[in-house]
């Protein structure tokens, strides 16, 4: 029993979440330097087109994603300190980040609009949260809707985001009518400004562009990242359903701060389904969530032996990692 628990406490603590960073930047280097993987077309938002800086120099793309993901990771543990969401102090939520962006060389090794996503949604949870059962909210609702939509210009993957803290924060109860308004004046403000100084003009509108992140892969690498997707899908489900039983006994606050991270699991996989093609850039949405719904698993189970399907995991994300790269 006393082994068992010095595991669960290892797994728990800050030594995994150095370890999984280390093997996540070491893997994402040799993916990086392999020349099996080039940087992805960086799309289009509703007026601009991403730069390609980021194609051009593998060495760049490398290093800021390493460093936005690393900057994630630290943001969701200061976000549970905040606002404690995981009733449980642990850091195995940001290891468990880590590893599952390990897991598909994809989302470590290039810069992706999914990366960028991902950190947009972490640093939103941040105004989010702090408007809970705030009627007044109406600054924080107008300048969150205004940034999605100012990133929506380049890129319509944030076009997610829209839904999903709309929702967000009537779950806070923080939405009524001035909030509704607010949120409208927040997605158009940006493009009144943008068409207003005649940064663009209505004709520059450009529609989704989709380029499914496989037409430059293998059809080996094809099949072992659909795998490694659909695992990381099922899991999310699959966890979110059996945290659920446990979270509804929470207080009001926790369970609204949980539903959050619920509903972006259910738009993500909604929005996989529907543009299936363009689904790599979503991975990172369901990776955060994923690893908000571990930290719950492991901090709610009372199993002694919990830290077997902590080391299943980790295999796992090892073998979606190799399997990709090398197959």
């Amino acid at each position: 029993m006393i082994y068992d628990d010095k595991i669960n406490d290892f797994l728990n603590g800050k030594v995994l979440v150095v370890l999984s960073f280390i093997a996540m930047v070491i893997t994402a280097a040799m993916a990086a330097t392999s020349g099996e993987f080039p940087s992805p077309e960086a799309g289009n938002g509703v007026f601009f087109k991403m730069s390609q800086a980021f194609a051009q120099s593998p060495i760049l793309s490398l290093v800021t994603n390493i460093a936005a993901v690393s900057l994630i990771g630290a943001l969701l543990l200061v976000l549970n300190k905040v606002f404690q969401f995981v009733r449980s102090v642990t850091h195995i939520m940001v290891s468990a980040f880590f590893i599952l962006t390990m897991a598909n060389p994809l989302t470590s090794c290039v810069f992706s609009a999914g990366t960028g996503l991902a950190l947009m949604l972490v640093l939103g949870t941040f105004l989010l949260f702090s408007s809970y059962q705030n009627k007044k909210a109406q600054r924080s609702i107008f300048l969150m809707f205004a940034i999605i939509s100012t990133c929506a210009m380049f890129q319509w993957a944030y076009v997610l985001l829209l839904p999903a803290f709309f929702g967000g924060y009537c779950y806070m109860r923080a939405m009524n009518f001035k909030g509704v308004l607010a949120s409208l004046l927040g997605i158009f403000v940006p493009f009144w400004i943008a068409i207003g100084t005649g940064l663009v003009s209505p004709f520059d509108f450009k529609p989704l562009n989709i380029q499914a992140v496989w037409d430059a892969l293998e059809i080996g690498q094809v099949r072992a990242l659909l795998v490694s997707v659909a695992v990381v899908v099922l899991l999310s489900v699959v966890l979110t359903s059996l945290n659920l039983l446990k979270i509804f006994n929470y207080r009001l606050q926790l369970r609204v701060y949980n539903a959050f991270f619920m509903l972006v699991v259910l738009l993500t996989v909604i929005s996989m389904c529907v543009d299936y093609q363009d689904m790599q850039v979503l991975v990172p949405l369901l990776n955060v969530c994923l690893s908000v719904q571990i930290a719950h698993a492991f901090t709610i189970s009372k199993a002694s032996k919990r830290y077997i399907a902590m080391f299943v995991f980790i295999i796992w994300a090892l073998v979606s990692y190799a399997t990709i790269l090398f197959l």
